[in-house]
């Protein structure tokens, strides 16, 4: 099982692939709004034109019989009628002299033909035809077809535009995150590689500190021997945490009533060295019994890797409050802290609030894996350059 993958999509890949789908997303839909309002204002072109041809070709008929009113009545009450569109007669001052619109809205003068509240208006200047400044407005009801014609053929070939974007959009995606993947799988094989490399040698050197009667010698050798063990102990750590990523599928779990109380207290010699290292002031406030149900492995994992980080992101002569009770485990310490842009992102994998301090970045990712198993709560204060507290919760 990778290492990089047990959780499913890491926080990584799935930010990408997020910011690349809503980029996308909202380019296809402009690109699709700008073809469907381009093609709409084509087909409104169209039908204009269309009805400017039959509208000017009726006005030819038309404008003999309005030439003879002018020159003989002008009696308002014979205003010749068209019996294919509605008419109105404008003056030079563009005002109405007689009108049988039915709509009373301004004309547009700078327009020789538009649609306006479901009317499409001619206006035909009467001047070329030796007939002074007079203006002829035909007006004709839009029957709405073009515009359900265009809805219809905008829905169908968007939608095989949108299928089409869809494919291009799948196709990007995964060009976008081959890199990665392949960044991913390229830290996988470290992982592996290194992992295998480290377990011989490294049980080796405890194995032989071990055995060394420390005691016996000078104190300048003792403190080389505990340089060596601490060093040796932070390497069995990230060890440990390596092989539970690779391995976390396939190790049998053995859930049990453990003693949390006792296990805190071995971690706590285990890490002893390094804690005298840095000269970090221990304040304990554990009860004597405290239970949980659990594997064994995976409760020394959490306690481990918030002891680890507690102790690494100190500063020397810093302390660290440990209090253990039931229900919740707190690890408080007085070091670095965490930036307030890094708090939500801490439990992601290759994630270091700090880089200049080493290590990978999945002590917190395997806390937070085995908490989410066994649904544990973890909440976490921070504040820069005074300090974090990680608590784990399980009632």
């Amino acid at each position: 099982m990778s290492a990089t993958s047990a959780s499913g999509i890491n926080f990584a890949k799935y930010r990408t692939l997020k910011s690349f789908l809503i980029l996308y997303g909202i380019m296809s839909v402009l690109i699709l709004a700008l073809i469907g309002v381009l093609y709409f204002q084509y087909a409104k072109a169209v039908m204009l034109s269309s009805q400017r041809l039959a509208m000017q070709l009726e006005s030819e008929s038309y404008v003999p019989k309005l030439k003879a009113w002018l020159e003989h009545d002008r009696d308002l009450k014979t205003f010749p009628k068209d019996l294919a569109y509605t008419t109105a007669l404008y003056g030079y001052d563009q005002k109405s002299i007689v009108s049988r619109l039915h709509n009373s809205v301004p004309i547009d003068f700078k327009e020789n033909i538009y649609l306006s509240n479901k009317h499409i208006y001619l206006i035909v200047p009467l001047s070329p035809y030796g007939m002074g400044e007079y203006y002829l407005i035909f007006e004709t009801q839009d029957d709405g077809l073009w515009r359900q014609q265009t809805l219809e053929i905008t829905l169908t070939f968007g939608a095989l535009l949108f299928l089409m974007l869809v494919g291009m959009g799948f196709f990007l995606s995964r060009l976008i995150l081959r890199p990665m993947n392949e960044a991913i799988a390229l830290l996988d094989d470290f992982i592996k590689d290194t992992t295998h490399e480290l377990n011989t040698p490294v049980s080796a050197i405890l194995t032989n500190i071990e055995s060394l009667e420390v005691n016996d010698l000078p104190p300048s050798a003792q403190k080389k021997i505990k340089r060596i063990e601490i060093a040796s102990r932070t390497i069995s750590t990230l060890y440990d945490d390596l092989t539970y990523l690779i391995l976390n599928h396939d190790l049998s779990v053995q859930d049990v009533q453990l003693d949390l109380s006792h296990l805190l207290h071995e971690r706590l010699e285990y890490f002893r060295h390094r804690i005298e290292q840095k000269k970090i002031s221990l304040n304990l406030a554990v009860d004597a019994r405290v239970t949980l149900t659990i594997d064994d492995t995976k409760a020394t994992r959490i306690i481990d890797n918030l002891l680890s980080n507690a102790i690494k992101y100190n500063h020397m002569g810093g302390s660290i409050s440990i209090t253990l009770r039931d229900g919740v485990l707190c690890v408080q310490d007085n070091g670095i802290g965490i930036p307030d842009a890094m708090i939500e992102r801490v439990f992601e994998r290759y994630t270091r609030a700090d880089k200049s301090v080493g290590g990978f970045g999945i002590g917190l990712n395997i806390v937070a894996m085995i908490a989410k198993e066994y649904n544990l709560n973890i909440t976490i204060e921070s504040e820069e350059k005074k300090g974090t507290k990680i608590c784990v919760n399980w009632l």
